[in-house]
């Protein structure tokens, strides 16, 4: 029987730009998101979780010819439901239940129409429901990973799975979605509960998370408080401290010192606000042990003073200091030795204060380096050291961050001083008192039998949470933050670098770090879950293994390449959750560290090289890609999400090692890429002070199954298709507002749809095209568009094209600029007489925006170039005040085909400042592009200063 597959929203149309303009505004939420419950890296954002899952399903009208029988209606059609996506993807619509509940009934309109049925009614949403977790197919996430997919599937009312490899993030991902649905409705347990109040969805779970997580903060004060003393003012009055920083030392290898310990400083700056810095000072002090301490100074500081202190004790070489006492150097290679040989020390620089609602410094205190000195040789934390954390740290570099074991941080216990590990070991052992507490008092309330333990094992859950996002907190790899002035967690990076001078926060206290405010955190992202209460189910299981699910939505975001070491990151994490929830959760944590050899990184060092660890990350995303085609729906096409540099230059042009083998993953398994769409989750803004280029946080692939009948053809005939074919594809990409940023990654979605619609493709000597020599010759077409472009422009404007390539916006020679002009029967003065270039003393160099007249316009040109209109608009836009609206009047001046031209341009030299390495200068020419459907609505009405056009221009989110 054959089956008709009907078009998906997302292989037709998706509002891009709400989706991007949603996922960057909820980048900026730091309280109040799910994700706030337990760090993970690399979350997708919710907004566009939640709108790639709704456009998997929801069908295109086109699929619908019989109700929507014209080109107009199909239209009218896909834009009411672009205002459905707009509507569900704002932060404030997540627990909207009248916005998700229209939401869920789009999905069950076209699952009804799919089997010949009608959906139930939109005034139900119970039925609607209902209809969903019996009829829907299932959304499966087999790299679940913090668990953003899975969550946003159940919020649309449909049955969500997931699984992962790491048990960290499977524990985390049953806390978002698993978790609360088991006790949707049921009142708390705890004594001070409202017994008045009807509890709703998870919050009686929530007010008791509340609770009980009150309870385990003040017995760990009770407990072990004396060892976070307040400070003694110099006035005599107390406050309370923030953190206390201190320093690693080492002995001087220089003879002078006498052995002394001296400091390995990397910053001694504490404040650098304006007028108000703080900073550190080495006094010599003979009465001082090693004859030097440190000495808190406030007040105002010169700059190159600022700058120097900031330098600490570092040398000019990156991991080099210099003794303090003499001024000699102090190698890095001593420092690891000495550091391997368990004799670096610490010492207290300085004591961070709350005082008067302010952040104030003190210098040390004897009595406070002695309170922690009391801890030396104490036995629970030397046990600590000798279990938990006796595992070895990693010994290689992160792709991002860095590793410290170099310097003798060899094992879990070394990221942490005695009194934190006191401090977190007594959290610990509170979580199996928290259960116990809790389980009594659901029995005391009626709760039986299983229910009453499971219960106590979800509070206890949560509860484990706060421990390991207090050891992030709350460890020697915390830096301090002299901006902002506030610590760093251990994973402001991803990664271990060395930390010298560390922060050591007080876990009682009101600020960042505290056990309160990351307390408050996990609260407030527990409320943020969600108002469904359908059921969820997550599980540890190895990708590459056959999937438990069928007939499912595949939706995934798999590791990228070897940017993220999962596995060896989240061993910082599970030493501490297996310490606090393994009885909970004992298939979890049944080992003592998590599983590395099935992750699916390409780590050179773990694999024996870069062409091992291609070959291992290749061979098993075929197996995961293999296995996600047996288990998807036939009538639903995939999602995956993958995050890519174009920035490898190969043999074969410019493509990406990462970005290739997973395309060739995905080819190898028999799927047709079916379009890219780049998810952002930062919008670029004015382009001063820019740096580099902001690439698309991912790309979101469709892809459905390839007929077992796909043809084969040549390299010839690919070429061909791709010179056919690709450049209305790149105007329709353009069309749907992606910028030049994401230009030559949304170019691939047709290319490689080409290129993947066919069994194989055979180059002249018969062998196959790898997916590697697709991309390159896709990235050569485009190319060759991008410049056949430029046969549509002046002149003058090709003139500027050709002098940018090769200068830039720098000085070239003046008989360089008369060849090229020449051969477009242009002489210099021409080019002066239009305003765009410069040439005298033999010096030559287009014209700068910023030496072009502030009093431009258009009508008044007497010789109009293309590439004036696009650097006015650049050079109008990127103005402080009231850019967006001068922009549109100036567009609304020039004739649309000048307008379109301007636009062109904006993509074409996006393209060149990519290929240079031009961040900056490439930056404003996306701005252009982006900004540019904007500009054309507001210059529909520009009469008023700033009426229609004013509010035009806000609309679209400049």
């Amino acid at each position: 029987m054959t089956v008709t597959v009907r078009k998906k929203l997302i292989e037709v149309s998706i509002p891009l730009e709400a989706i991007n303009k949603a996922s960057a505004k909820e980048k900026s939420i730091r309280h109040g998101h799910p994700s706030t419950l337990h760090l993970w890296w690399a979350r997708r954002p919710l907004a566009a979780c939640r709108a790639v899952i709704f456009s998997q399903l929801v069908d295109d009208p086109s699929s619908w010819p019989d109700k929507f029988p014209t080109e107009e209606d199909q239209s009218r059609e896909r834009e009411r439901l672009h205002k459905v996506i707009e509507g569900m993807v704002s932060w404030e619509a997540s627990n909207n239940e009248h916005i998700l509940n229209g939401a869920r009934w789009e999905i069950a309109r076209s699952v009804a129409w799919g089997l010949g049925e009608e959906p139930p009614s939109k005034s139900n949403p119970a039925a609607v429901i209902a209809y969903l977790q019996e009829k829907a197919p299932p959304v499966y996430d087999p790299f679940c990973g913090g668990g953003s997919i899975p969550l946003e599937a159940q919020r649309l009312g449909l049955r969500a799975y997931g699984s992962d490899l790491n048990p960290v993030a499977v524990l985390i991902s049953k806390a978002l979605i698993e978790i609360p649905p088991k006790f949707s409705g049921q009142p708390p347990v705890n004594p001070k509960r409202d017994l008045h109040r009807r509890w709703k969805n998870s919050e009686g779970l929530a007010d008791d998370v509340r609770y009980y997580g009150q309870w385990m903060r003040d017995e760990a004060e009770k407990r072990i408080g004396r060892f976070y003393p307040r400070a003694v003012l110099p006035d005599g009055k107390e406050a309370t401290v923030i953190a206390w920083l201190w320093g690693r030392t080492v002995a001087s290898p220089d003879p002078m010192a006498k052995g002394a310990h001296v400091p390995l400083v990397s910053s001694f700056m504490l404040s650098t606000k304006q007028g108000k810095q703080a900073w550190v000072d080495i006094v010599r002090d003979e009465a001082a042990p090693d004859g030097w301490k440190f000495e808190v100074s406030s007040g105002k500081l010169a700059k190159a003073e600022e700058e120097k202190k900031k330098l600490g004790t570092k040398s000019a070489k990156a991991q080099d200091f210099i003794c303090a006492l003499t001024g000699a150097p102090i190698p890095r290679s001593y420092i690891q030795a000495e550091g391997k040989a368990r004799r670096l020390g610490v010492r207290l620089m300085a004591i961070v204060v709350d005082h008067a609602r302010a952040r104030s410094y003190l210098s040390p205190i004897r009595e406070h380096e002695a309170i922690v000195e009391e801890l030396h040789g104490n036995e629970a934390i030397a046990e600590a050291r000798q279990t938990f954390l006796s595992g070895s740290t990693p010994t290689r570099a992160m792709i991002t961050g860095g590793v410290c074991s170099a310097y003798g941080i060899a094992t879990w216990g070394d990221f942490f001083t005695d009194r934190q590990i006191l401090a977190l070991t007594t959290l610990s052992d509170l979580v199996g008192e928290v259960r116990e507490l809790v389980l009594s008092h659901a029995r005391q309330n009626g709760v039986g039998g299983e229910g009453a333990l499971l219960y106590a094992d979800a509070v206890a859950t949560y509860m484990s949470f706060l421990v390991s996002q207090c050891a992030n907190h709350h460890s020697s790899n915390c830096g301090w933050n002299s901006v902002n002035q506030q610590m760093r967690s251990v994973f402001s990076r991803q990664g271990f670098p060395m930390v010298w001078d560390f922060a050591d926060s007080n876990i009682f206290s009101k600020s960042s770090g505290s056990y309160s405010v990351l307390f408050d955190r996990l609260i407030k992202g527990f409320e943020a879950l969600g108002v469904t209460s359908c059921p969820g189910s997550i599980e540890v299981s190895d990708a590459q293994l056959p999937f438990r699910v069928s007939n499912a939505i595949i939706t995934t975001d798999p590791p990228y390449y070897d940017n993220i070491a999962y596995a060896v990151l989240s061993d910082f994490f599970y030493n501490w959750l297996r310490r606090s929830c393994a009885d909970i959760w004992p298939g979890l944590f049944r080992r003592s560290q998590t599983q590395k050899d099935g992750e699916l990184v390409a780590t050179a060092h773990a694999h024996g090289g870069g062409d091992a660890a291609e070959a291992h990350f290749l061979e098993g995303m075929r197996k995961v890609m293999g296995n996600a085609t047996h288990a998807a729906s036939a009538q639903h096409p995939l999602s995956i999400y993958y995050a890519f540099k174009q920035s490898e230059a190969t043999h074969v042009g410019l493509t990406s090692a990462g970005w290739s083998t997973f395309l060739q993953a995905i080819f190898d398994t028999g799927l047709i890429l079916d379009g890219t769409w780049p998810v952002r989750t930062e919008k670029p803004g004015r382009t001063v002070g820019i740096g580099a280029n902001a690439l698309a946080s991912s790309i979101v692939l469709v892809c459905r199954r390839r007929p077992a009948l796909a043809s084969v053809t040549t390299r010839r005939e690919f070429v061909a298709r791709l010179k056919r074919e690709m450049p209305d594809a790149l105007e329709m990409i353009k069309e749907a507002g992606v910028g030049p940023v994401d230009m030559a990654q949304s170019a691939l979605g047709p290319g490689m749809g080409i290129f993947t619609s066919y069994a194989k493709v055979l180059e002249p000597d018969d062998s196959e095209m790898t997916v590697r020599t697709a991309i390159a010759l896709i990235n050569e077409v485009r190319e060759e568009i991008l410049g056949e472009e430029d046969a549509h422009y002046d002149p003058e404007t090709r003139f500027c094209i050709d002098w940018f390539q090769a200068f830039g916006t720098g000085d070239g020679k003046s008989g360089d600029a008369i060849g090229m002009a020449n051969a477009y029967n242009l002489g210099l003065a021409d080019l002066e007489a239009a305003g765009v270039f410069y040439a005298k003393g033999g010096v030559a160099r287009i014209v700068k925006r910023s030496d072009m007249p502030d009093d431009w316009h258009p009508s008044t040109d007497k010789r109009l170039t293309h590439w004036e209109c696009a650097q006015h608009l650049i050079r109008v836009l990127d103005s402080e005040d009231g850019g967006g609206v001068a922009a549109a009047k100036l567009v609304a001046a020039m004739n649309p085909e000048d307008a379109e031209a301007a636009r062109s341009l904006a993509y074409r030299l996006y393209d060149i400042c990519e290929k240079k390495g031009w961040a900056q200068e490439a930056q404003a020419y996306n701005l252009l592009a982006e900004e540019f459907p904007h500009l054309e609505l507001a210059a529909l009405d520009c009469e008023g200063e700033r009426g229609p056009a004013q509010a035009a221009f806000d609309l679209g989110g400049a």
